[in-house]
């Protein structure tokens, strides 16, 4: 562009300034934009693996063990919030480094051996590390919250690159997630009378859902193994029913 095209601001001497503390900007902004975009495409490649894993599941079982996905992608305030708490100045190497949870994924189960049967899939991947393991459904938070907690990190492939991008995968069953919104919730309303109260109820809440998930498992894998007497065409049925089932979205 010639010069003279060039807006007043940015002519002289002081343009010169102006302009240079723009580009600086302006870099910083493509820089997080592709920092952002890697997370982006890390919950892609890890929400298409748990779509495969259902899909596997609904042809070979009959059924899917995951009733939900659900994705985030923590937002700027979130990060800078975060790293202002731990201390460490935001640039994209501490970010990298220090936080694992910007790309998250939230996968919903009916069953509590479902969470673990997935788990223990994704985490067998050959392009999947296991970085971290938090079980807070054998031990519980002292809250009541409940669920399985995965630090991982996946190859993202570039044009021109490749990178290691990690994000956190959280599986849970639906009464669990039910829970855990309402906890939510009613955790940041102000001023709340007898909290210590409120805090315990939903701490008995909390082991009466785990006492249903219990219940609904155990009835599941009851009726699991009643085998029903089929005829050989009844058999030629079931399985042509397998063959229908929509691979397709």
């Amino acid at each position: 562009m010639e010069k003279e095209n060039l807006p007043k601001l940015f002519q002289g001497q002081g343009g010169n300034l102006i302009m240079g503390q723009a580009m600086d900007l302006l870099d910083g902004v493509l820089d997080y934009k592709e920092l952002m975009m890697g997370y982006a495409c890390a919950i892609k490649e890890i929400n298409t693996k748990f779509e495969v894993l259902d899909t596997e599941f609904e042809v070979r079982y009959k059924r899917n063990p995951i009733s939900s996905i659900q994705t985030r992608l923590k937002s700027q305030t979130s990060i800078l919030e975060k790293m202002a708490r731990m201390g460490i100045p935001p640039t994209r190497e501490n970010i990298e480094q220090n936080l694992n949870d910007i790309a998250g994924i939230r996968v919903i189960c009916s069953y509590i051996d479902d969470i673990y049967l997935l788990a223990e899939a994704l985490t067998r991947q050959d392009d999947i590390k296991l970085i971290r393991k938090k079980d807070y459904i054998s031990n519980p938070k002292p809250n009541g919250y409940r669920s399985l907690h995965l630090i991982v990190s996946i190859p993202i492939f570039f044009a021109e690159s490749v990178k290691e991008v990690k994000a956190e995968v959280q599986i849970r069953t639906i009464a669990m997630d039910f829970w855990a919104s309402l906890e939510h919730q009613i955790k940041y309303k102000k001023n709340v009378e007898h909290a210590e109260k409120v805090i315990a109820r939903l701490k008995e809440c909390a082991e009466e859902i785990a006492h249903v998930d219990e219940t609904m498992q155990e009835i599941r894998i009851e009726m699991d193994g009643i085998r029903e007497e089929t005829t050989d065409v009844e058999a030629l049925y079931e399985k042509l029913k397998k063959i229908d089932i929509n691979l397709m979205p």
